[in-house]
């Protein structure tokens, strides 16, 4: 059985906000980007997705634009906002094609991976989200 971490908190220190509902994501599957022990892909940066991001992310093997519907995947397009494995952010980012992230939306545990200043560099503004 996961347990997921109390008190959900995000890389600002706040209460972790949701990402998506619509589509439906997070390691849960509850609009959060929340993540334990099990999740060891660490979906827990909040990415608002780009055709540039979708084009890299299926080049590199994980093809998110492609609806699968055998496992309730809609497939992402741009503008949808989805929680990404910290370690693709981190590699999108030094392949120069990261999307925009919500800092809010976006868990404390993707710091472990992905470093403040990479994260502050790639978030949106204020309204943005």
């Amino acid at each position: 059985m996961s347990l997921r971490p109390d008190p959900t908190v995000n890389v600002l220190g706040g209460p972790l906000q949701p990402c998506s509902h619509q589509p439906l994501t997070g390691f849960f599957r509850d609009a959060h980007c929340n993540t334990c022990a099990e999740d060891t892909g660490s979906h827990t940066v909040c990415a608002v997705m780009t055709a540039e991001f979708l084009a890299y992310s299926k080049y590199v093997g994980n093809d998110l634009s492609t609806p699968r519907p055998e496992y309730g995947f809609p497939g992402l397009k741009p503008g949808d906002r989805w929680c990404l494995c910290a370690g693709r952010f981190l590699q999108a980012h030094d392949e120069g094609c990261a999307p925009q992230i919500d800092l809010a939306a976006t868990h404390r545990a993707a710091l472990a991976i992905v470093p403040m200043p990479v994260l502050l560099e790639h978030a949106g503004g204020a309204d943005a989200f």
